[in-house]
């Protein structure tokens, strides 16, 4: 009886002590966030995480709890040998998860969830923000952390026990099924109300340090049982306030609204940049030099000076800037394609209006089910990376920006069907930033260096273009960059983006410092052509002196409201506000939970 009892602890107690051991682990990988951390904040971390390594480590038991607890009846060969399948299974499940985390922390900024399983139909494009070489030392540190566990288990976890008698058998099992109860007590977390959350582990005003106390493997299944149950999540308040609140967010009938361009209905260019922020760009105060052109045509054109991302992937920027639909800190719609063919969106109402569709992209159109978005949204004629040579295809996401733009510049050349309305989906400027010029030292730089290189060939061809007059340009990035090195995804300036509407159409140059975001382009380029916009829900028109201002951006599991006299940002895991600045402090928090509690009651409604 002792012996399956002590295999039982064993288990447990292994467990623990390696969750304990991946934290400073974690904290050394990640130095640089921690420099001004003593052996005291080591110490803090481990302690404060506990909880969540003591409940993962609880669920992680409970198999070979009734393994062991089998061995009291059947034969102990057959019971050691599952219980030895399934420690080597977990050992590859561990590694796979602890070194997921180490990798993706490096250039999503906060610890494993369920994100990642977003884009596993393209495994390819999962690494293609990776060097070989990083490719190479992640397959060692795989390997390693598995050989880590295998051997700990192996080493110290053995079965080595025999049937007994009768007597003996009954007194093993109670005592077992006593052990296995016992068990869910750290999985809770204790007997209190509350069960055992991510939360729970936070313990200092450095992000940093919260985050490194957090087991990813507690997170990575907390985040995958919300699954689908979008009106069970960010409960925040009753429905009825929820919805008067958010009665105060959504555009109102139009008022003051200046009319931006020459002609009635121009052509459209809908431009999504790749991870472009406002600190790329000079007349934004950003750095001079690193988007020139752009620069210029912000002086020429309309600028919006107080313009945010709703979130931090391609797949939530897109759906934001043409359906005017938010971000979700938990999920994609883009993945849902019944959901996301019952939005609106900005080309859907141009192909009603009697505009032609083009979508061009140099990647894989498939990532993040994007082809099955964009044709629910009209768009039927879509350039995407098969349509390029092999010798075009140079960068890990697919022809590089020179070539796309070289598309859309040789069709301004024929005789296109007017009005049109094209979208064209930059890559150059993500990671690895693998581009052929090498003017700029940092390497993320250096990325929008070359795309905005590319953008100064493509303007000059629309400029000498019959089109050129009756045409807008609407310029946009999908999401901003963690720069510079080390920015907290939790900072305000970590979504601040340019948005700029340029072209022969546009009567004359304005600076808007209205607030806004991504979702609101739609509601304020529709009623510029004359066109309604009533169905894009979250949408409002900057320009409409009536309309409320802000701008909004979540991700995982925060999210933050910017007005002239407020900027909150709220932390859903902690449920505590981790900034409040301006003359309005508090005034924002109570308004962006209504807006993201009203988001997911839209996002449960849709079928």
């Amino acid at each position: 009886m002792k012996k399956r009892i002590f295999c039982v602890l064993k288990v447990y107690w292994v467990l623990v002590l390696m969750f304990l051991i991946t934290k400073p682990i974690f904290m050394l990988v990640y130095h640089r966030l921690f420099v001004s951390s003593g052996i005291s904040d080591y110490l803090a971390v481990i302690r404060h995480g506990m909880p969540l390594d003591l409940s993962v480590a609880g669920y992680l038991t409970v198999i070979p709890t009734l393994v062991i607890l089998s061995s009291v009846w059947v034969q102990e060969n057959l019971a050691r040998n599952i219980l030895r399948w399934y420690l080597n299974i977990m050992s590859v499940v561990l590694g796979l998860i602890f070194t997921s985390d180490l990798v993706l922390y490096h250039y999503w900024g906060f610890r494993l969830d369920s994100t990642p399983l977003f884009y596993v139909d393209k495994p390819s494009l999962v690494f293609a923000s990776v060097e070989w070489y990083e490719f190479l030392g992640l397959v060692v540190l795989l390997l390693l952390i598995i050989a880590f566990f295998y051997f700990a288990f192996h080493y110290l976890v053995r079965l080595d026990v025999s049937l007994g008698d009768v007597r003996t058998r009954w007194k093993s099992a109670l005592v077992l099924l006593l052990l296995l109860a016992f068990l869910f007590l750290p999985i809770r977390g204790g007997i209190s109300v509350s069960t055992m959350n991510v939360g729970k582990v936070y313990f200092s005003d450095k992000m940093s340090l919260n985050q490194a106390a957090i087991n990813p493997f507690f997170s990575f299944f907390e985040s995958l049982s919300k699954g689908d149950r979008f009106d069970k999540q960010y409960r925040f308040m009753p429905a009825a306030q929820a919805r008067k609140l958010m009665a105060g967010m959504i555009d109102a009938p139009a008022k003051d609204v200046p009319a931006l361009f020459t002609v009635k209905r121009p052509n459209v260019i809908i431009v999504i940049l790749e991870s472009f922020m406002s600190k790329d760009i000079a007349t934004l105060g950003g750095i001079s030099g690193v988007a020139p052109n752009l620069s210029k045509i912000s002086d020429e054109g309309i600028l919006f000076t107080n313009f945010y991302a709703n979130s931090f992937r391609t797949d939530r920027g897109v759906v934001s800037v043409l359906s005017g639909y938010p971000a979700q800190p938990t999920t994609s719609i883009m993945k849902y394609s019944r959901k996301n063919q019952s939005l609106p969106s900005i080309p859907k109402s141009l192909r009603r209006a009697g505009y032609d569709l083009k979508y061009y992209y140099g990647g894989d159109i498939d990532f993040t089910n994007m082809r099955a978005y964009l044709i629910g949204q009209g768009i039927e004629n879509i350039i995407s990376d098969k349509d390029y040579p092999m010798s075009q295809r140079l960068s890990k996401w697919g022809a590089h920006d020179a070539y796309l733009f070289q598309k859309i510049q040789n069709d301004l050349k024929g005789n296109l069907k007017q009005p049109f309305c094209k979208v064209v989906q930059t890559s150059s400027s993500h990671e690895p930033f693998d581009v052929p010029t090498h003017r700029l030292k940092h390497p993320y730089l250096n990325g929008v260096n070359y795309t905005d290189s590319c953008l100064g060939v493509f303007f000059k061809a629309l400029r000498n273009s019959p089109y050129w007059k009756n045409t807008v340009v609407v310029l946009c990035p999908d999401h901003a960059f963690r720069y510079p090195d080390g920015l907290n995804n939790q900072s305000v300036d970590r979504y601040k983006i340019p948005l700029i509407f340029w072209g022969g159409a546009v009567k004359t140059p304005v600076r808007v410092d209205a607030y806004g975001g991504q979702i609101d382009i739609a509601a304020t380029l529709l009623s510029q052509l004359g066109l309604p916009h009533n169905d894009f829900t979250f949408s409002k028109n900057i320009l409409n002196s009536s309309s409320p201002h802000f701008g909004f951006f979540d991700a995982p599991d925060f999210m933050g409201m910017v007005t002239p006299d407020n900027q909150v940002v709220y932390d859903n895991g902690m449920k505590r506000t981790v900034s409040d600045v301006g003359s309005s402090k508090g005034k924002n928090l109570p308004r962006a939970k209504a807006f993201l509690q009203s988001l997911y009651d839209d996002l449960a409604k849709r079928k």
